[in-house]
């Protein structure tokens, strides 16, 4: 049995990332795409149907799963016309604009009895596993601090949504919740949250620098985006820097999927997702070991989804983790309005 997949968007995210990943897994069919981009949609396949309007692809009763890859201010309508449809849903990060509302989808999914879940793809990164597996084997001992960034080098503002000064517009909207996220899968929930969120480019609409402080009882966790700063092989700070009470361990490089993927690479070809950037542990001496990074594998997402409604198996992103992520994003948000500390949970 095949699950029938409709994808919404067809711009970066769906053609990028969905679309590629979606047909990656053998038990799952991309029969349609919304978009305008009908020539794109033959390229890729034209077994796959171009669907002009949304509710035209709701209405099909051979689609059971429909994915969401717009602007990020469409989410939780779309995500909730979709459920009302009768279809599972996965929704492209960030989940919504507000807790209120991913609170609100989240109920509607359970009251209609289908599976939501927000694509949280950078779980299944190489520089993320490889930070994971250090720490979960003991190479820092107890974390005490914990420093992750997502930076980019585009100094010049671009005509686009993502920095238009639209709803979820902005760098926080954008890669916060992939950094909050991770720290969240490691640590849980913090105790409270403090952030500095601006716009320094100069013409800039939204967001383009966010500096982002998770606060718990033994450990500091900062998270940090920015689109003013070369990172990857280009220098800049290091992807991930990890202090313990037994030493340091650092990731200095992305995970390499996203590039691999523009360049035409898929699940399954030579050399998918393999990292040559190593983990290095730093000891009170200066003495440094290198080990060798893990394979990116951002196919295990939709890989999960399958198995979660092929088999009723647990989700890739469980929707209680998407919900404190949701939180942790808004009250960072507050808290670079207002000036002060956030203390979680947002009720």
């Amino acid at each position: 049995m095949t699950i029938g997949v409709g994808l919404i968007g067809y711009g970066m995210a769906g053609r990028v990332f969905h679309a590629p990943l979606i047909r990656a897994v053998p038990a799952l069919r991309l029969a349609a795409i919304v978009t305008s981009r009908a020539a794109d949609v033959a390229t890729l396949d034209p077994a796959i149907a171009c669907v002009a309007r949304v509710g035209d692809l709701l209405a099909d009763p051979a689609i059971d799963l429909v994915v969401l890859a717009t602007p990020s201010g469409t989410h939780a309508s779309l995500c909730a016309d979709a459920l009302r449809a009768g279809k599972h849903v996965v929704v492209d990060k960030p989940f919504a604009l507000s807790l209120a509302d991913a609170r609100d989808l989240a109920a509607l999914a359970a009251r209609v009895g289908r599976r939501l879940a927000v694509f949280h793809n950078r779980r299944f990164d190489s520089d993320y596993l490889s930070i994971r597996a250090a720490i979960e084997g003991g190479a820092v001992g107890r974390v005490t601090h914990f420093e992750s960034h997502f930076d980019r080098f585009r100094p010049a503002v671009r005509d686009r949504w993502r920095e238009d000064g639209s709803a979820g517009s902005g760098v926080w909207f954008d890669l916060g919740p992939h950094l909050v996220d991770q720290a969240l899968a490691l640590f849980g929930q913090p105790d409270a949250v403090s952030a500095d969120i601006v716009a320094l480019r100069g013409g800039s609409m939204a967001d383009d620098w966010a500096h982002v402080v998770l606060r718990y009882a033994d450990k500091r966790v900062v998270l940090h985006a920015s689109l003013t700063a070369p990172g990857g092989e280009a220098g800049g700070a290091p992807r991930f820097v990890v202090h313990g009470t037994q030493g340091t361990i650092i990731k200095r490089r992305l995970d390499p999927q996203e590039a691999q993927l523009i360049a035409g690479l898929r699940p399954g070809d030579a050399g998918w997702g393999a990292d040559d950037d190593p983990v290095e542990r730093w000891d009170d001496a200066g003495i440094v070991t290198r080990h060798r990074a893990e394979t990116g594998c951002q196919q295990r997402f939709y890989a999960a989804v399958a198995h979660a409604l092929l088999a009723d198996g647990p989700l890739p992103v469980p929707t209680d983790d998407a919900m404190m992520v949701q939180a942790v994003i808004e009250a960072a948000l507050l808290s670079a309005r207002d000036g002060r500390v956030v203390a979680l949970p947002l009720h």
